[in-house]
């Protein structure tokens, strides 16, 4: 979220609208959206500039020879009025050459066919175009937090439950998911792209050039897929993706949920925090939707179009709110029984209840499950997240070392003081443990060190053949069958016992501290001893009077 200068950076710019004449919310967001578009491809091209110069290499520039004056540092030294021309010429300025980055009838181009320059005064452009470049966007997150917050002042703005998902919950889920070249990933609610971004952000971190450039055409055109209904989260979604590299993704405009959308066994990763809350006419659902649970409310109408949408052998990280974990409705128990039964439920991730503050304070989880059409789930692993980096309060402050909050997919990788400080910071961010204890679970290793009930085997042998040299200390001598620890396993039998219950204080156990009390005599000469005490003083007052 933001907070101070920058929020207060951008409520003057939206002032420098109103007072330019406009006054349209969504005007304003969509201006303000390309504006920063605009920005970014400027700083996009230098990036690649000096990337190419570094390594020698050739690139595909986005501005051509004839094309320079649209690149933002050469239009904030322009006159305002020459300025405004470009921005204002319908035939050669810089709109129709944003419409034109897509490849022709991509969806790019589709989505952005419409955009058009709607701030009529020159003045007005060039002082928002000053308070913008003012504001500093440098850090990854910023971009979504003022896409966020510009999106709540459009009327009815989280109605629905859509809120934007914190990057270092999306980091998580990706970093646990481990996408690879050969993945198709969809987000069936994609609002402005945050999981797919972050998705491509991992592949090309853990790829080489030469194995991205031999999956250039499956990046491009079908690695990353989303559906999304409204218009201008349709254009912020291709604008992100095709900033961060994907020419030609494949977002839909269409209603996930409903008969209008006809996709199955087409993806192998799904990432999504669908809507927390809403509903769909029963005549709008998907008939296949409601055969494997029978409801209206579409966060879990969402689960079951996942299951329709992954391939076998697909995997599954989404967000969803408590109640789909205990909700004791006929819909609520027959998706997760279908999950747990019928495919593979490999985790439960409880999230902290301020995550989504100050959006909301719905307490959330992350489902982690496989769709294999043949049940598969033997046992569940939970985690009681309890502290994620940040405050859980309104403000979100961050309480946690900066480079650690932002390593903490690399934790392997860090110096020894920083493990150590990592160790140490444990009470305030659960997120290195949590990724740590995911990994080692689905690892070979976890058999070599314990039981089927996760309890500590006594093992003879050197540590490194049985994951030491690959996990943080305390994850490979963990007893996950303790469960008054965070993280614990539960055998599917129990899971089915308790009606499909997957909310981790159903099964997670309190350990109460005892406290020992007087006698109750006792209490009461203490009792009589202090009304004698204060008898004895109100009688010295009456004294004095």
């Amino acid at each position: 979220m933001i907070t101070g200068e920058i929020k207060s950076q951008i409520d003057q710019i939206w002032n420098t609208f109103w007072t330019g004449g406009i006054s349209n919310t969504i005007t304003i967001v969509e201006q303000l959206t390309y504006l920063i578009f605009i920005k970014d491809l400027d700083e996009t091209e230098t990036r690649n500039e000096r990337m190419a110069k570094r390594l020698n290499k050739a690139f595909t520039p986005i501005f051509g020879k004839d094309q320079q004056h649209f690149r933002w540092k050469n239009l904030k030294e322009m006159d305002v009025a020459e300025r405004h021309n470009i921005f204002n010429n319908s035939v050669d300025g810089i709109f129709p050459f944003i419409r034109s980055l897509g490849k022709e009838k991509s969806l790019f181009s589709t989505y952005m066919k419409d955009a058009s320059f709607g701030i009529n005064k020159a003045a007005t452009l060039d002082q928002v175009m000053e308070k913008l470049e003012r504001v500093d966007m440098s850090k990854q997150d910023m971009k979504g937090d003022i896409y966020e917050y510009l999106l709540s002042k459009l009327e009815g703005g989280g109605t629905a439950g859509q809120f934007r998902t914190p990057r270092h919950i999306i980091k998580l889920m990706v970093e646990m998911m481990q996408p690879t070249l050969e993945d198709t990933i969809c987000d069936p609610s994609v609002g402005t792209a945050g999981f797919l971004v972050a998705a491509k952000e991992y592949i090309d971190k853990h790829y080489s050039i030469t194995d991205l450039d031999k999956h250039s055409v499956h990046i491009n055109k079908q690695m990353f897929n989303g559906t999304e209904f409204d218009a201008t989260m349709l254009r912020i979604a291709s604008m992100n993706l095709f900033l961060h590299g994907v020419e030609e993704p494949n977002i839909i405009d269409v209603d996930a949920v409903s008969k209008d959308n006809t996709i199955s066994d087409a993806y192998t990763l799904i990432l999504a925090n669908p809507p927390f809350k809403g509903t769909i006419d029963k005549e709008s659902i998907a008939p296949g939707l409601s055969n494997v649970t029978k409801t209206t409310k579409t966060e879990l109408l969402f689960l079951a179009l996942m299951l329709r949408q992954l391939k076998k052998g697909g995997r599954a990280a989404v967000i969803v709110p408590d109640g789909v974990l205990f909700g004791s409705g006929k819909a609520f128990k027959s998706i997760r029984s279908e999950i747990v039964k019928n495919h593979k439920l490999d985790g439960v991730v409880s999230l902290p209840s301020g995550v989504f503050q100050p959006y909301s304070g719905v307490s959330t989880a992350i489902l982690l499950f496989t769709k294999t059409d043949n049940g598969g789930t033997d046992k569940v692993w939970f985690y009681d997240m309890k502290a994620d980096g940040k405050s859980l309060d309104q403000k979100r402050n961050l309480i946690v070392d900066e480079s650690i909050f932002n390593e903490f997919a690399f934790a392997k990788d860090l110096t020894p003081e920083k493990l150590a400080q990592l160790a140490q910071a444990h009470d305030n961010f659960n997120l290195p443990q949590v990724l740590d204890h995911y990994r080692y679970i689905k690892s070979d290793y976890f058999a070599k060190m314990h039981d089927a009930n996760g309890e500590l085997l006594h093992v003879q042998d050197v540590p490194s053949n049985l994951g030491f040299d690959d996990f943080l200390d305390g994850t490979c001598t963990h007893d996950y069958s303790d469960r008054t620890s965070q993280s614990f396993l539960v055998p599917v039998k129990e899971i089915k016992a308790n009606d499909w219950d997957l909310s981790i204080n159903r099964y997670k156990e309190i350990v109460y501290e005892e406290i020992e009390y007087d006698a109750p005599k006792v209490i009461l000469n203490r009792i009589n001893e202090m009304n004698k005490e204060r008898e004895g003083l109100i009688k010295s007052l009456y004294k004095d009077m």
